[in-house]
């Protein structure tokens, strides 16, 4: 299961829903489906945001979807979600102590005097 994409505008705690990218050479502002895996120079957005979007002066805004909604859990993911779950579940093993490794030892400074 992936990690869940948030909106990409500052302080947005939401959910992304969509993802923006810009065609410098045409002036145009291109918001489609949220991509399959996040891109560097492509701007995930909340529905929100996505509803509210506008362009430069001069630009084109070109949507490829009316609507965006957030997607629902995939098989997939509710597997993931329960195997994980089952993992956080089971005890753990204590692993042995290394005879072999450095060994540190908290030592009291008495070297310091304490005037009363």
């Amino acid at each position: 299961m992936g990690l869940q994409r948030r909106c990409s505008r500052a302080g947005c705690p939401n959910s992304a829903v969509a993802t923006l990218t810009y065609v410098y050479a045409d002036s145009t502002a291109v918001l489609g489906p949220l991509a399959t895996y996040a891109e560097p120079h492509a701007y995930d957005l909340c529905s929100r945001h996505a509803e509210r979007l506008s362009a430069p002066q001069g630009w084109s805004v070109v949507r490829l979807a009316p609507q965006f909604t957030e997607p629902e859990p995939t098989h997939d993911d509710l597997v993931a979600l329960a195997e994980a779950v089952r993992e956080a579940g089971r005890p753990t093993t204590e692993v042995p102590a290394d005879d072999h490794g450095p060994v540190l030892r908290l030592v009291r400074d008495d070297s310091a005097t304490v005037v009363p």
